[in-house]
Formats: structure tokens, sequence, C-alpha cells
């Protein structure tokens, strides 16, 4: 049999088109595993996104596959898929370097709860993606923080792929995975989907269970997928949630995708904020986040303008990850090893939060309950929130993150501003689209909905993906 000739188009296919192409046996899943594992190879270095290849373990997974697919036995829409993790979560016998020098050797005897959920469905796992160190915990002032160089964007690369999973949203954006899991406990999966031109999802919190994954804060962090598409998201999400008795955190909920089920757009009611996408956003990105405002309002949806419970959002996260990473990490820092972190400040940081006091740990906990209340509020009146995912394209990798864009004019309405990190204090799910280019770089909008509304998350967002081309836009990378 000749050898099947892979084009770009295999690498920016969805997971579903991927899977009927298997099925249909115009390629193996050995061919397909070590095409992808060959664009990994040589274009992850190009973007630090690659941490580690598991070349060897794939292809021997891809003949698995292959032999059940040659009697016509396919598990589901993954199997045979190549995907990508974060290198926070743990691969059996491989290094899991957390990102970060002193954890370079590190190396765990199970795989993570996700992993091996993956496996059985007969995903495979290609390589290990890049990650800011530690996820960020203690703040970082550089893209640099990273055991493996700033992470760099496929669409430009002296722009920043965003943090902390920078690697995930390199990798996907550039055809290096199928889709790839990342993390995040303020912003960590949203911001990297945004920057780079891909459908990330931040499933509701407990969700996805963290067993095998470093924890940066026990009550914040989440696990979830970074794809083509919102549809995709959904294939993955259903292999991945479910209960954990081994993560103290479990919602011990399962999700299964069911669009026949999801109310259709004209059914819902969608809160936003019209200043969110004018007067608080970077003139840039103003117009392209007016287009897609209107293709949102054009599904029909209800539209209603809300306003974000106000509460001090980033001070009571930064309480929060600060008390709890610098319990996590105690030993690191009681041991002088911290200094080894690439970024000083972080290094700094972390030290700090040994220092925050029960007494502000439980009162940001307390307020934290509020919150979560306010926004049950808020969902009697809509189903879901709207707003930009970033109010500003990819920063670049030369300067500081703390510098800030460019100062929004002054406006009397809080609208939605501090919806990630108050999405993260409440739990909620939230749905990150591409949704149109700013100076050729993409920019995106975000759907938030209630606990658990998973579905009718993705959708709405397969809805508005079936009237834009925007995540089907490739970076200019080689084929």
């Amino acid at each position: 049999m000749p050898k099947f000739t892979f084009t770009g188009n295999i690498f920016f296919a969805t997971i579903s088109e991927i899977s009927a192409a298997l099925r249909k046996k115009e390629f193996s899943a050995v061919e397909l595993t070590r095409a992808f594992c060959d664009r990994l190879e040589q274009f992850g270095p190009r973007y630090n996104a690659l941490a580690l290849t598991l070349r060897e373990t794939a292809l021997k997974k891809a003949k698995e596959v292959d032999r059940e697919l040659k009697i016509d036995r396919p598990r589901n829409a993954l199997h045979g898929i190549p995907y990508g993790v974060k290198d926070l979560l743990a691969v059996k016998g491989k290094p899991t370097t957390w990102g970060a020098k002193p954890y370079a050797g590190q190396v765990f005897d199970e795989d993570a709860h996700v992993i091996a959920s993956l496996d059985k469905a007969g995903a495979i796992l290609i390589g290990k993606l890049s990650m800011v160190e530690l996820a960020g915990g203690g703040g970082y002032r550089f893209p640099s923080a990273s055991l493996t160089g700033p992470g760099l964007n496929p669409w430009d690369r002296s722009r920043w792929s965003g943090g902390s999973s920078s690697g995930p949203g390199s990798a996907t954006a550039a055809g290096l995975v199928t889709f790839s899991l990342g993390s995040e406990t303020s912003g960590s999966i949203l911001t990297p989907s945004a920057y780079c031109g891909v459908t990330g999802l931040r499933p509701t919190y407990g969700l996805v269970s963290r067993h095998g994954a470093m924890a940066l804060s026990w009550t914040l962090d989440k696990i979830g997928p970074m794809c083509r598409s919102a549809e995709d998201c959904a294939l993955v999400l259903s292999v991945i949630a479910g209960g954990d008795e081994d993560d103290p955190g479990s919602a011990g909920k399962s999700f299964r995708y069911a669009p026949q089920y999801a109310r259709i757009p004209s059914e819902i009611s969608v809160g936003y904020a019209p200043s969110d996408f004018d007067r608080s956003s970077d003139p840039a990105v103003r117009a392209g986040l007016q287009e897609a405002l209107t293709v949102v309002k054009s599904l029909g949806v209800n539209l209603k303008e809300v306003e974000i419970p106000d509460f001090p959002y980033g001070a009571l996260t930064s309480t929060i990850i600060g008390a709890e990473a610098g319990s996590i990490f105690e030993d690191l820092i009681l041991s002088g090893k911290i200094d080894e972190l690439a970024d000083h400040r972080q290094a700094q940081g972390l030290k700090a939060g040994l220092e925050i006091s029960a007494t502000e740990y439980l009162r940001a906990m307390r307020v934290r309950a509020l919150v979560k209340e306010a926004f049950r509020d808020l969902f009697l009146n809509v189903d879901l929130l709207l707003a930009p995912t970033r109010p500003s394209v990819a920063t670049k990798i030369s300067e500081p993150l703390d510098r800030g864009g460019a100062p929004a004019a002054p406006d009397t309405k809080r609208g939605l501003n501090g919806l990630i990190p108050a999405g993260n204090l409440a739990g909620l799910p939230a749905l990150s689209l591409p949704c149109g280019f700013a100076a050729g770089l993409p920019i995106a909008i975000s759907l938030v909905g209630r606990p658990l509304s998973e579905n009718q998350l993705i959708a709405t967002g397969k809805a508005f993906q079936s009237r834009t081309d925007w995540h089907r836009r490739r970076p200019p990378v080689e084929t």
C-alpha cells in the first residue's frame, strides 16, 4: 500500500472529520500519528510549545487502534485522534516538569485521571506541551517565565501565546495536535485560546478530575479542552468529565453531549454590556468585537443589558490563590529552590503567599460565597453571559505583562469587566470562540453559563461557528 501523503488540511481538521477518515480507512492510525509526531517535533520548538515528545508510546497505541479499526470496532469519536497535554498532567514514567527548573526531573508512577480516561477512549497522546512555570503561581512579569522559554504565538512569533497554558494554545493553533488539554485557575484556558485563535472550554469546577495534575489552588483549578471547534470541545469533555473519588473537589457529575436537547438560540436570553464591545476594549479590536456581536444578534437570542455584580474579584482571587499556592509549595519555598524559578517576581510572590493569614483567607472565602450567590441571582434573569474573552490582542513577548494596554475610555457602567476571575470564583463554565482579527492577530468572545450548563454553551457556540469561519482560519505555518 502506498504511503499516504498528509497535507495541511488534515492537521487542521476537526475531531469528527479525522475520525470519519480513519473509519473509512483513508489512512491508518499509525500513519496519522507518525505525521502528527513529525509535525509536533518539527514545529513545536519553533513556538517553545513542546516539553516532551511521546512518539514511541504514541505509535504503540496507534498500532492497537489500527487492530481495532481493522475489525470495525471504533470506540468513539476520539478513537485514534492525536492530542497533547499541558505539562502539569502526569504521564506514567515520563518527566512532568510543571514548567519549572526545580521539577525538571520529576517522574510519577501513574497517569493523570484525564489521561487514563482518554487512553481508554482510544485517543493517542503524542506529547507534553509547555506551560508557564507552576502555572503562574505567585504572579509573573514576563512571558519567559517557563522552563522552555516564552510561548510564541503561531500568528506572530513576536507575540505571546498566552499563559499559563501557552504550549496547548500554540500547538493547537499551529495544527501540531488535533486538540490539547490545558488548565485554568484564573484565565489560563481562556487567554491562550483567545490569543491563538482556538476554541477553549473551561468546565464547571469539579466536573473534570484533577487527580494527577499539579495543584495551584485546590478550590479554583480546572482542566479543560482547547480545540478546533465548540463541538470538538464537547467530544473531549464527554470523555474526560466524570466523578472521581481521588479528587476531593470532584462534583461527582458526568457530561453527555446531547445537542438535541439544548434550547435553540431564540429560546435563550444572553446578558451583555454594550460598553464591553466598545469603550472598555482596545480601539484596535472594537470593530471585530462589534461584528461578532452582530452575528450573535443574528442567531435570534434575546439580548439583555446586564452588569456584573460589584465585588473586588482580582483581590479575592489573588488572596485565595496566594494562600493555597503558598501552602502547596511550602516545601519548595522553605528549601530555597524557589529561587531557581525563571521569574524572580514569581518566586517572591509565592513566598508572600506564606504570609497570608488565616483571617485574610477566610474573609476572602466568605466574600466568595457572596459572589456565588450574586451570580445565582444574575442567572435568574439570563441564561448565558457574553463578553470579549480579552479586551486586546496578544501582548509582545518583550513587554512586561503588567504594562497594561491602552487606557479605556471612562464609563459610568461596570459592564462585565472582571468576568474571568469572577467566573472562576463562582465555578462557572465558559467557552471562548474566535471571532475575528485585529492587526493580523486573533480576537475572541466568551460565553459563560450556570454551573453544569456546558451543553447549552456548546450549542450556542456551535450556532455562532455555523455562521462564521474564524475557527477555521490557519496561522502561517508550513504544511
